[in-house]
């Protein structure tokens, strides 16, 4: 009997020797089975997202890369994952057989390759064989498009009008950056579109644009620019480019970045392309283009952090752990940034009150935290059960803001829910009362108050109108839509009940709280077999609390308690 792994080797050695030279005679089927089965390693770990591991099998097979034209496709993208980009373009460079480089991959390293060495001429030479793939997909021909204005930017030193530019924010980005490029006046007012338009990313080229102002000398814009970003809402780049500011240090502006240098641009639009993949979920093709990326501008080393959140994505700790040593205590956002990224990794590799323990520490060692800092400390530790600490944090933080502060109920609304965690009813209402005084459709506070006096039996008929208000305002959200749901279980409208329950169990069918809720709405109907079901889902969830389980096991003998 042949084993697994040696059926699939010899389905393997069928399907080479259609496209090998190998003969099948016994000694040449041994050295075959070797290499074929070293290269299925390879595809199983670069699948499994093990990069090192895909890399050594791929180059213990390295006998198929002039045999096999797959091969040297999945060599390559195991080069880039392991940010071996000059090894990678030096294998294409070396392949005797051209047509096993004829993929868009390929081509697109030795563009950048040439834009590395700032040989332009070979950049559009390479640019005319790249083009050749631009249709295969969408990101392929915005890559192919913004390439070819960029690459006769750098060669001609003027902008190609004639080309096509229609991929909406990416040529608002793109006419920023060539403008800045070639020192045009225009360049402040390119930039601001950017920051003036929809898009969700746009916050990034505040960034760019302080960056292009430091470099005209314009500080007093560059700090009146910065003074508007939110302390407590914006994203870690706009916070460390606040707080180098603040503490004077423009140097590090232009050590990471200069809209003068070819290299630095095309980097940013790889790691544009980059974050796109990684908002959809493609991780590897995010990180393949990150490392691209990087490899034109190492010296960004904050961009980083998307790699951290990748890798953390795909369950590889070690790797998130590795990268977090380049953030250091010099640019403390990115250092606070780090902390807790090891939080999460000492949560999931040990456990939550080692991890607690670890975060209180690094954070009593901060001289002076800022209060997005204090925010994200309230949030965590409520996030470990910790609710006094974190109404402590809130209530510094609101001690220290004005109340017409745009975040303002959001913290309210934060620390009340912390408040009821506790049983302090009155202070939870209090504080959830009071931003709905503020923001009165907001549908998360609205759901939160709701159900809180739904759980106490408290003004029914009041909570089920905040409830239809919240679930007019998001209808699909699955936590509004199975507390409207419950409401109506609670009042005995058992059909509106079933109805809503059912969708939220389809919007969240691992949930543990939806499926106790669906299995009793169920057997007041008269159900009883299909509610012993969801009950019984809810004992195979993981996180389904012991309590909830009692409970459950006294439903499926005696059914749900009177209410």
């Amino acid at each position: 009997m042949l084993s697994k792994i040696n059926k699939i080797i010899i389905i393997f050695l069928i399907i080479f020797n259609h496209n090998t030279s190998y003969s099948m005679n016994p000694e040449s089927l041994k050295f075959d089975e070797k290499i074929v089965y070293n290269y299925f390693s390879a595809l199983v770990s670069l699948n499994n997202n093990s990069n090192s591991d895909s890399l050594k099998f791929f180059n213990y097979s390295k006998n198929l890369k002039e045999t096999h034209d797959e091969y040297i496709k999945q060599y390559i993208f195991s080069l880039i994952l392991n940010e071996k980009i000059n090894k990678a373009i030096n294998e294409i460079k070396s392949i005797e057989n051209k047509k096993y480089t004829d993929f868009f991959e390929a081509q697109l390293l030795l563009v950048i390759d040439s834009l590395k060495r700032k040989d332009f001429k070979s950049s559009s030479y390479y640019l005319k064989k790249l083009k050749r793939y631009e249709e295969i997909g969408t990101f392929e021909f915005i890559i192919t498009g913004a390439l070819e204005k960029y690459i006769y930017l750098f060669n001609k030193n003027k902008i190609n009008t004639n080309l096509k530019d229609n991929f909406g924010n990416f040529s608002l980005v793109n006419k920023a950056f060539q403008s800045c490029y070639l020192g045009k006046s225009n360049t402040g007012s390119l930039f601001l579109n950017i920051i003036n338009s929809e898009d969700v990313g746009k916050s990034r080229y505040i960034f760019f644009y302080i960056n292009y102002l430091l470099s005209q000398n314009n500080l007093k814009t560059a700090l009146a620019v910065s003074n508007d970003i939110d302390d407590l809402n914006s994203t870690l780049l706009l916070s460390q480019t606040k707080k180098w500011l603040i503490n004077e240090n423009y140097k590090n502006f232009e050590n990471i970045f200069s809209c003068k240098n070819s290299n630095n641009i095309i980097s940013e639009f790889l790691f544009l392309i980059s974050n796109i993949y990684s908002g959809e979920g493609d991780l590897k093709k995010s990180n393949f283009y990150f490392n691209l990326s990087n490899y034109l501008n190492p010296s960004f080393k904050f961009n980083l952090s998307l790699l951290v959140d990748n890798y953390l994505e795909m369950g590889d700790l070690n790797k998130s752990e590795n990268i977090l040593k380049n953030f250091d205590k010099n640019n403390e956002i990115y250092y606070w940034y780090k902390i807790k990224k090891k939080t999460q990794i000492i949560d999931k590799n040990q456990d939550s009150l080692k991890a607690s323990k670890y975060i209180k520490n690094e954070f009593k060692k901060l001289k002076n935290p800022s209060l997005k800092i204090i925010l994200d400390m309230a949030n965590i530790v409520k996030g470990f059960g910790e609710y006094e600490l974190s109404i402590e944090y809130y209530t510094t933080i609101l001690s220290r803001i004005n109340s017409d502060y745009n975040m303002y109920a959001d913290i309210l609304y934060r620390r009340g829910g912390s408040y009821e965690r506790i049983g302090m009813e009155e202070k939870s209402d209090e504080d959830l009362l009071e931003s709905l005084t503020i923001n009165p459709n907001s549908p998360y506070v609205l759901n939160y108050l709701a159900y809180a006096w739904l759980e106490r039996n408290y003004k029914i008929d009041i909570a089920i109108e905040m409830l239809e208000k919240a679930y007019a305002l998001r209808e699909e959200d699955p936590y509004i839509t199975d507390s409207i749901g419950w409401a109506y279980y609670l009042i005995g409208e058992y059909q509106k009940a079933e109805k809503l329950l059912k969708k939220a169990v389809r919007l969240m069918p691992n949930d543990p709280v939806v499926n106790d809720h669906y299995g009793d709405v169920l057997w007041k109907l008269g159900n009883k077999i299909q509610a012993s079901y969801f009950w019984n889902n809810v004992l195979s969830f993981d996180d389904t609390e012991d309590k909830m389980r009692k409970e459950i096991l006294y439903k499926l003998i005696k059914g749900p308690k009177k209410i």
